[in-house]
């Protein structure tokens, strides 16, 4: 449940953070455009050199006030919000759950060579039962699966072995969670920009016939919303395809540890078994 929240948190932080923009660039636009109107006809300059400077001004403010981000508002809009909105949640969702597993598995890490050293230590003073509590207080997959296997160490070390191989491919699993979601929205960015790219040339197609002429203008609106949609969603997959393969790698990096830290823990057991058949 916590995880959910925490989701729904990023979640709610993306999706409302851009309103709050977009209102405040509209009310200043309106507050521009009231003024204005406004303003007395005399501040309109007479000479032709004034007023090619004006139009050089104006052409140049909106580069420069709007940025990045409002050209980026501008083409969502061009895009079309029945398309653009899908692609836009794609990301969002994807971003959420990205962000979740990379703190999951920050969280998850373990320093396995300071923990084999503590078990060591601490079966050498007060036993096997010791050394479980020092698994039982550290956090992480690595302890979990140590702790599986030192629980069996009644049992015989073949035991112990499969228990530790069982319950770290049930570790496993829980650190590859949530990945087939990111892949799905990977996947399925684009396949909604490639969609969006049939459905504006359809509509291209469907005003040359109405007009019964092939112009630049008439075609150009459902062309411009195939291009756009196109755009976005083979940014969307990029950009979650990076956060993907650096969730990969940490699960790499975490499984290889977990297997060297496995045999490691094998060793321990056989030294200690050994030193209490003595």
């Amino acid at each position: 449940m916590k995880k959910g929240f925490a989701i729904l948190a990023i979640v709610a932080i993306f999706i409302l953070g851009n309103p709050v923009n977009v209102v405040a660039q509209d009310a200043t636009t309106k507050t521009e455009q009231v003024a204005a109107k406004n303003s007395p006809a005399e501040s309109v300059p007479v000479a032709a050199d004034s007023t090619q400077a004006t139009e050089e001004t104006q052409a140049a403010a909106p580069a420069q006030e709007g940025g990045m981000h409002k050209g980026l508002k501008q083409k969502f809009i061009e895009g079309g919000a029945g398309w653009m909105a899908p692609i836009a949640l794609c990301l969002i969702v994807g971003l959420a759950l990205c962000i979740e597993r990379i703190i999951y598995l920050s969280l998850s890490s373990t320093n396995t060579k300071k923990l084999l050293i503590n078990i060591d230590e601490a079966w050498s003073k007060g036993g096997v039962n010791a050394a479980m509590d020092v698994c039982r207080d550290t956090r992480g997959p690595v302890a979990s699966i140590f702790y599986q296997g030192l629980s069996r160490f009644d049992e015989g070390i073949d035991v112990v072995e499969k228990t530790v191989v069982s319950y770290g491919g049930v570790q496993l699993g829980l650190l590859e969670k949530n990945l087939s979601w990111i892949t799905l929205f990977i996947a399925l960015s684009p396949s909604l920009g490639f969609l969006g790219t049939v459905v504006g040339m359809i509509q291209a197609f469907d005003k040359i016939q109405q007009v019964g002429d092939i112009s630049a203008t008439v075609v150009a609106s459902g062309i411009k919303v195939a291009l756009l949609t196109t755009v976005f969603g083979l940014v969307v997959a990029m950009i979650l395809q990076v956060f993907y393969n650096y969730i990969l790698t940490m699960v790499e990096g975490m499984t290889n540890d977990m297997e060297d830290s496995s045999i490691s823990l094998l060793d321990v057991i056989v030294k200690h078994g050994k030193n209490n058949s003595i």
